[in-house]
């Protein structure tokens, strides 16, 4: 509650009563003494009231510049703690981290970096409360830079295909504010050479787009995608009755017989929290789930909601923690030939950029 009367008081440039004087006089020393054993967002609420105050606070900020985790591909952020608490809310901090250095060393680049943490962590989650949400919002706008940028990005394709005339159709009809524009080219309007693209940004401030290449392919040849923040390995198992119990033995050229069971694995890896995601995990014809129920599951921390089909097992993610995750189920197999095992496919359900598959295999049941 001290550091909030510091902050708020901070705001107010009158002169303070003789009486209060002294208790703010030691409150603000004893801030300056122990700043170091606080939080970070406690540690900004006291840099900014420092500054406003005309105290020096720049040993604050190089501190917390020192704790920050910068990253080519997502922006710089803090490791923030995950509570109830109104000093354990990550967004609202990031919010205040972004004023501090705006505010007190104007480090254009780290606050740049900043900002582009927020829009990233949006992508991918929603911001949880209208405090998360205005707090993230004004930082976003703090000095109207976005707001100003209004040039659109441009695209273009060494290519002798005419694809200017769509390209500029679209760019035309592009919602204003926002710069955003779509265009569609049919298969006899694109060849290879497009498969390569140059985006030129006039602007100062990041910008964001996507590039789709739809096409069909038998399913058993298809390869993992990797370039996605989303990895999938997905392999099968013969499940083997031994004196010692049973084994698993990795399924490569090996003839399967009816009756045999399989355990399915996926691995599957990302590189920052997401939410609402859906796991799809196609099978052969000649697999037959063991677990048919629908069910809710929790298994080393994740919990997800597994549901059977016919073609397919779902598993619905409502909130998932960076790092590394195992799911596993078993089948029997019920006929013999030879069968496409399909992809195992995961994308954001509200980010569909966020997507990424398995590699397709091929079952041979003698």
């Amino acid at each position: 509650m001290i550091i909030h009367y510091l902050y708020t008081r901070s705001f107010y440039k009158q002169n303070i009563d003789d009486k209060a004087k002294e208790a703010h006089r030691y409150y603000l020393n004893q801030a300056k003494q122990f700043w170091t054993t606080k939080g970070i967002y406690e540690k900004g609420m006291i840099a900014l009231a420092l500054n406003r105050l005309g105290e020096d606070a720049k040993d604050i900020v190089a501190s917390l510049k020192e704790h920050a985790i910068h990253n080519d591909e997502l922006g710089t952020y803090f490791k923030y703690k995950n509570g109830y608490y109104w000093n354990e809310l990550p967004i609202e901090t990031h919010a205040l981290m972004i004023e501090v250095f705006e505010t007190i060393t104007d480090d254009r680049k780290m606050v740049e970096n900043l900002k582009i943490w927020l829009l990233k962590q949006r992508q991918t989650s929603h911001w949880k409360t209208t405090k998360a949400t205005s707090s993230a919002i004004y930082a976003l706008l703090s000095n109207n830079d976005w707001l100003e940028s209004d040039k659109l990005v441009n695209l273009s394709f060494n290519t002798t295909k005419n694809y200017q005339l769509k390209l500029q159709e679209a760019q035309r009809k592009a919602i204003k504010g926002l710069g955003y524009y779509k265009v569609s080219y049919n298969n006899n309007e694109f060849d290879n050479s497009m498969a390569t693209v140059k985006v030129t940004n006039p602007n100062k401030n990041i910008a964001w787009g996507g590039m789709y290449w739809q096409y069909f392919e038998d399913m058993d040849k298809v390869k993992t995608f990797k370039e996605t923040p989303i990895t999938i390995d997905k392999k099968l198992f013969l499940i083997e009755e031994t004196k010692q119990g049973k084994q698993l033995v990795a399924l490569n050229q090996n003839m399967l017989k009816v009756g045999d069971k399989v355990k399915v694995r996926i691995e599957i890896r990302v590189d920052r929290d997401m939410e609402y995601m859906m796991l799809k995990d196609s099978r052969a014809s000649t697999f037959e789930p063991l677990n048919v129920i629908s069910q809710y599951k929790y298994q080393d921390g994740l919990g997800y909601y597994q549901s059977t089909k016919d073609n397919a097992t779902y598993f619905f993610i409502d909130y998932l923690r960076k790092g590394t995750y195992v799911f596993e189920y078993p089948l029997v197999v019920t006929h013999r030939g030879i069968f496409s095992n399909g992809i195992t496919t995961m994308e954001s359900m509200y980010a569909p950029e966020f997507k990424s598959h398995s590699e397709g295999v091929r079952v041979f049941v003698e």
